[in-house]
């Protein structure tokens, strides 16, 4: 497993950002003109080097004006964004095929044209790749991809920072970039220019690292994912507190932040209308910048990256089996919240919390094992029945009340293994199963009637 490292570029003068900053948006020019080409049908089945090719034969790379291994590095990467995109869809598209197809045999032809990308000559399968496959584009201009062998690093002292040498455009030789780490970068680079600032992305084996040394624990934990913690496990014990809280207040910072950037750009244009342009130019460069909004969101993220983290390593601490819940699917659902509680839960980091949850079970060596979320914070844990859930409460039969996240995470945990519900059984489906659960066991208990039997009892035995 590899993880991304990060080194920035620190005290870079302006004549090499201005150099780094014209080689990647001529590579940008390059990643635009592969998705035009190429994001779509006409570059399905197609590899990088038929592409690279290509371009060579028919003098198109000649028209780039960077060196031949940069853009040939911009073109495999651009593939390979491509055919990520293109493998996101698919996973709709077999779930649209189990949704439809009850014929094992049918579904399993359907998965091999799909995996083999014979799809094109299915009309089901085309219809629903144009569905789900929406057609991208590049817009990225500020990378640039450095193969490993194509750059050099070194020390001007002993233990002293890095400094990392690429090549710059053809005739400029090359940019040498001094690093804040002493810890040199290794296998292929990708260096973004954002923010005024020059990042250094590399990837090292996550098995070097400390944490993927911390043993797992022993027990079995269902989880659920909560927005005001990260995780609540089926102990009842809740892991990275906090979490709602910092993303409620980034979000009531970005509303009163975005109105008053709203006025000012008002007053800028309402200028300029009447013909100063020069209250316009100065509203727009001291007030409607994106540097500072930039980096207040680069922090946010970090901070919610570590809670985050945090929360999910407490976890495995104690268990070598996670269950938690699939949240990769949308859910619409009829509660009306309001447009502040909407605007709140549409900072909820759902995916960051998955990724790391993946992330970490497999570094550390757990089992994850995701399992269909539908109604497990409305269903009693004990009973399995449906209860009634009023904000943050489930109340069930017999007076009983539960936290709803830790009635969730318990009802997680038991269905790991359910015969019946399977991870990608729609939710009315899943519905009915639970209802006929319920029914079944109504029927073996004895139904109360107000003729006494002859035996004496005030009770019916069916």
């Amino acid at each position: 497993m590899k993880v991304t490292r990060i080194a920035y570029a620190k005290e870079l003068n302006q004549g090499k950002c201005q150099a780094l900053a014209e080689q990647a948006w001529r590579l940008g020019g390059v990643r635009t003109l592969v998705w035009d080409r190429f994001g779509s049908l006409a570059g399905v089945g197609l590899s990088d080097r038929v592409i690279r090719d290509a371009w060579m034969a028919d003098g198109t790379a000649s028209t780039f004006g960077v060196g031949a291994n940069a853009w040939k590095e911009t073109v495999r990467d651009a593939v390979a964004d491509i055919r990520a995109s293109r493998e996101a869809a698919k996973v709709q598209v077999r779930r649209a095929v189990c949704k439809r197809i009850s014929d094992k045999y049918e579904r399993k032809r359907l998965f091999g044209l799909i995996k083999n990308d014979g799809w094109r000559d299915d009309s089901y399968l085309s219809r629903l790749m144009r569905r789900h496959w929406k057609r991208g584009g590049n817009h990225a201009a500020n990378q640039i991809v450095v193969r490993a062998d194509k750059y050099r690093t070194f020390v001007l002292s002993e233990g002293g920072d890095v400094w990392l040498s690429i090549p710059g455009l053809p005739g400029a030789g090359q940019v040498r970039i001094p690093l804040n780490t002493s810890v040199a970068p290794t296998g292929t680079l990708r260096l973004i220019l954002r923010g005024g600032r020059v990042e250094v992305h590399f990837q090292i084996d996550a098995s070097v690292m400390r944490s993927s040394a911390r043993p797992h624990g022993a027990a079995k934990i269902g989880v659920d994912k909560g927005y005001t913690e990260v995780l609540v496990d089926s102990e009842r014990e809740h892991h990275g507190r906090g979490l709602g809280r910092l993303l409620a207040a980034e979000s009531d910072h970005r509303k009163v932040k975005n109105q008053r950037r709203s006025k000012l750009r008002v007053v800028a244009e309402r200028a300029r209308d009447r013909g100063d342009h020069a209250k316009a130019d100065r509203i727009w460069k001291h007030n409607l910048g994106t540097l500072k909004r930039e980096r207040r969101t680069a922090r946010f993220r970090e901070r919610v990256r570590t809670l985050t983290y945090e929360a999910v390593h407490s976890v495995v601490d104690k268990a070598h089996t996670v269950v938690a819940e699939d949240l990769s699917r949308s859910f619409s659902g009829h509660t009306r919240r309001g447009r502040e509680m909407n605007r709140r839960l549409a900072a909820w980091t759902r995916g960051l919390t998955a990724q790391a949850l993946h992330d970490v079970s497999e570094r550390r060596g757990s089992a994850l094992v995701l399992v269909n979320a539908a109604y497990t914070s409305q269903v009693d844990p004990v009973t399995n029945a449906f209860a009634v859930r009023r904000g943050d409460r489930l109340h069930c039969s017999g007076g009983v009340v539960w936290q709803v996240d830790e009635a969730a995470a318990v009802n997680i945990l038991q269905r790991d293994g359910d015969p019946d519900i399977t991870l990608f059984t729609p939710h009315q489906r899943v519905r009915q199963i639970l209802q006929e659960r319920i029914d079944r066991q109504r029927t073996r208990l004895p139904v109360q009637d107000s003729n006494v039997s002859p035996g004496g009892r005030g009770e019916r035995s069916i």
